[in-house]
C-alpha cells in the first residue's frame, strides 16, 4: 500500500510539472526573457550597445541628482532619475534592436514581408507573397488608407512584369482604388528596408477605414473564388450547379 501511494504521489507530481511546463510553453518567454533575447540580438549587430545604455542610464541619473542637490532635495530627484534612466535606456535599446533586426534581414528572401509586419494599426497586409517568378522575385501586398500598396523584392526591371500583372488584376476588382508600387532594396530608386514602413505611412491617405476594409474583403473573397474556379475540372460551371433537394430533405 505504501509503495502504491508513493508511486501515485510521484506520478501526480510529474503530471503537475508537465502541466506547468505546457503552460509556460503556451505563454512563451516572459518579459525579462524577451528583453534578454532582444539585447543579445542587438549586441551581435552593435557591440557598443552596453556602453551606450550605461551612458544613457547614468547620465540621466546624474542630471537629476545634480538638480536635486541644487534644490536641496537630492533623494527625491534620485528616485525620479533612476526609473527615467531605465526608461530612456529601454527606448534606445528598442530603436537599436529594430535597426539590428533590419540589418539581419537585409539580403534574406521574404525580408519585405517581415518589414511589413512592423506596420502599426491601419494596415492589412499579407504575410505571404501575392506574386512571384522563377527568379524568386516576389511582391507583397498591403492595404491601407492610401489604397493598395505593392511592395516588390528584386531588381526593379525584372520584377516590373509581375507588377503590371498585379495592377491589371486589382483594376478589374477595385477599379477606383489607387495602386502604389514601392520597390524595396539597396539599388538606385529603391527604398531601404529600414525605411519601408515610413515610406508607406507617408503615402497620401485617400480611403476611409471602412473603405479600406471593404477593399480588403473584396480582394480576399474574389481571390478565394478564383482559387476555387481554377481547381474545378474544365467544363463545370459552378454558377449552373443546383443543390440536391432530395439529399437536403
Amino acid at each position: 500500500m505504501a509503495e502504491s501511494r508513493g508511486s501515485t504521489r510521484a506520478q501526480t507530481r510529474e503530471e503537475k510539472k508537465q502541466a506547468r511546463a505546457e503552460r509556460r510553453a503556451k505563454r512563451g518567454p516572459g518579459m525579462f526573457a524577451q528583453m534578454k533575447q532582444v539585447y543579445k540580438m542587438t549586441r551581435e549587430q552593435d557591440p557598443n550597445i552596453p556602453w551606450t545604455l550605461a551612458l544613457i542610464f547614468f547620465g540621466t541619473v546624474l542630471v537629476f541628482l545634480l538638480i536635486g542637490l541644487l534644490l536641496n532635495n537630492w533623494i527625491t530627484f534620485l528616485l525620479i532619475g533612476i526609473p527615467l534612466g531605465i526608461l530612456f535606456a529601454v527606448m534606445v535599446l528598442s530603436r537599436r534592436a529594430e535597426k539590428a533586426a533590419f540589418a539581419q534581414l537585409d539580403g534574406q528572401p521574404g525580408r519585405s514581408g517581415a518589414a511589413l509586419s512592423t506596420l502599426r494599426r491601419g494596415w492589412i497586409f499579407e504575410q505571404q507573397p501575392v506574386a512571384a517568378n522563377k527568379s524568386q522575385d516576389v511582391i507583397f501586398r498591403a492595404i491601407g488608407r492610401p489604397g493598395i500598396v505593392l511592395v516588390t523584392e528584386g531588381p526593379t526591371s525584372r520584377v516590373n512584369p509581375l507588377v503590371q500583372k498585379e495592377k491589371l488584376k486589382y483594376k478589374k476588382i477595385v477599379p477606383t482604388v489607387p495602386i502604389h508600387v514601392v520597390n524595396s532594396g539597396n539599388d538606385e530608386g529603391q527604398v531601404e528596408l529600414k525605411k519601408l514602413t515610413k515610406t508607406l505611412n507617408k503615402l497620401p491617405k485617400q480611403l476611409t477605414q471602412q473603405e479600406m476594409h471593404q477593399v480588403a474583403n473584396r480582394i480576399d473573397s474574389l481571390g478565394k473564388h478564383n482559387n476555387i474556379m481554377s481547381a474545378l475540372p474544365k467544363g463545370i460551371d459552378p454558377m449552373r450547379m443546383r443543390p440536391d433537394r432530395k439529399g437536403m430533405r
